[in-house]
């Protein structure tokens, strides 16, 4: 990443310069740090967690020690929030994997 020199701001490559987005100062590329700069467009979303609400998989821990009180299924996706204090456990959100019902335990 490259800040602007005038007012600090966040530049973007332009061709052979870099373009201030917020007051429009342009510099030219230092092509001896072009090696440094990592583009956005190179970046991949293969990390991404899939969080719709009907999802089939949403690449979070599964839980095997619940029971969904809606099917009985013995399954379910969870994720871990602290919803109170620092001081008080966190809470555990569980999706079924087999209905898709959703709940909450807390600790």
């Amino acid at each position: 990443m490259q800040f602007c020199d005038a007012c600090g701001s966040m530049m973007h490559a332009d061709g052979d310069e870099m373009v201030c987005q917020s007051c429009g100062e342009s510099v030219e590329k230092d092509t001896d740090r072009a090696a440094e700069f990592v583009s956005t467009a190179e970046q991949t979303d293969d990390d991404v967690i899939e969080t719709e609400e009907g999802a089939d998989f949403e690449g979070k821990p599964t839980a095997n020690d619940v029971r969904c009180d809606d099917c009985g299924h013995t399954k379910a996706w969870y994720t871990i929030k602290q919803t109170g204090s620092a001081d008080e456990p966190p809470t555990r959100f569980f999706k079924c994997q087999e209905c898709g019902h959703r709940w909450r335990e807390y600790n």
